[in-house]
């Protein structure tokens, strides 16, 4: 079956940003993806989503629905036809909408679990914690937007951050079957990012330590978007090698820059 291309209105992005040592992002990635390093870092995090109007792209806007949605991210590359290519592994997506668990993977790329969002959302500070439903993920966040990117050992300011995360806008996200991966390219009317101040970040994905023994994931910064209107394109599924080894991490480069596109855990403080 033919997947329609969805259109919404992105009402609120937060990616709260980490950088992981290359070795530990590689084990988490099928084959063909490898991790996309920043100055010798993998760079991973978490997307908190608000949507609202979200529909068929050829439906009248007043149709569409809102949710909230989270997805835990890792930034990728790997050889395709065109040479090498990059955009974001999502190991895991959540959302408040029934309709989006059900849907994901049958009508729309992209495999949803349900969960509990609690959210406070103004002028000032941000929060959003979740709790999925079975258990496997919780997020509990806060920010507050300000006018520079400060601390950050990705990127040299915000104007950096928001050419990376642009360009990394194809999405694949890992399914229940695993012998392939949903493919899924985000294109936004417009772009614009601020950044924001870390209050707390709390993830059972990022601080896991069987997944991430100590000192390989560290919160490095975080950036909002608002009122943003998208389109969102499925893509043919990347096929992957069930029990193949994951892609070896490339080797860090210290000095590289950015190239191409690309819950209740302990609290990590950004550094």
């Amino acid at each position: 079956m033919r997947q329609p291309k969805l259109a919404s209105v992105v009402e609120r992005r937060l990616l709260v940003n980490y950088r992981l040592a290359p070795d530990a992002a590689a084990r988490l990635l099928p084959a063909p993806l490898r991790p996309q390093l920043v100055r010798g870092h993998a760079v991973a995090g978490i997307c908190l989503l608000r949507l609202g109007r979200v529909r068929p792209a050829w439906a009248p806007g007043a149709l569409g629905l809102r949710s909230e949605n989270a997805a835990h991210r890792i930034a990728v590359e790997w050889d395709g036809p065109r040479g090498v290519e990059s955009g974001v592994y999502i190991p895991r997506r959540d959302t408040s909408s029934r309709l989006n668990a059900w849907a994901g993977g049958r009508l729309f790329p992209g495999e949803h679990g349900l969960a509990d969002f609690e959210v406070h959302d103004g002028p000032g500070p941000v929060s959003v914690a979740l709790t999925a439903r079975d258990g496997a993920t919780r997020v509990d966040v806060s920010v507050e937007p300000c006018d520079e990117l400060r601390g950050s050992h990705l990127f040299t300011g915000l104007a950096e951050a928001s050419r990376f995360f642009r360009d990394g806008a194809t999405g694949f996200s890992a399914t229940a079957r695993g012998r392939h991966l949903d493919g899924m390219e985000l294109r936004p009317r417009n772009w614009h990012m601020q950044a924001a101040r870390i209050h707390r970040a709390a993830s059972s994905f990022f601080d896991d330590p069987a997944r991430f023994p100590a000192g390989s994931a560290t919160l490095d910064s975080a950036l909002v978007m608002r009122a943003v209107p998208v389109t969102w394109h499925p893509l043919p599924p990347m096929p992957t090698t069930p029990g193949a080894p994951p892609a070896a991490a490339p080797a860090a480069a210290p000095a590289a820059a950015p190239a191409g596109p690309g819950g209740r855990g302990q609290t990590r403080q950004a550094r």
